[in-house]
């Protein structure tokens, strides 16, 4: 079984954490659905960090209606 099949690997039942995977960016239990971050790997937390600026920066930037 892989690892993102096991309910146990998930915080909340939405947050993939799992410390014995090496991966930073894993699928998700359904694989059509995308791709999820391995919340366990410090590195996660920078991708995270990252898109939330762009996202930030993108809302100060636009302009107003």
């Amino acid at each position: 079984m892989e690892p993102t099949e096991d309910s146990n690997n998930y915080k909340y039942g939405v947050f993939y954490y799992n410390k014995d995977d090496s991966r930073i960016i894993v699928p998700k239990r359904i694989k059509y659905m995308g791709w999820t971050v391995n919340f366990a790997h410090p590195l996660s937390y920078l991708i995270m960090g990252g898109i939330l600026a762009v996202v930030i920066v993108a809302w100060i930037v636009a302009p107003q209606k």
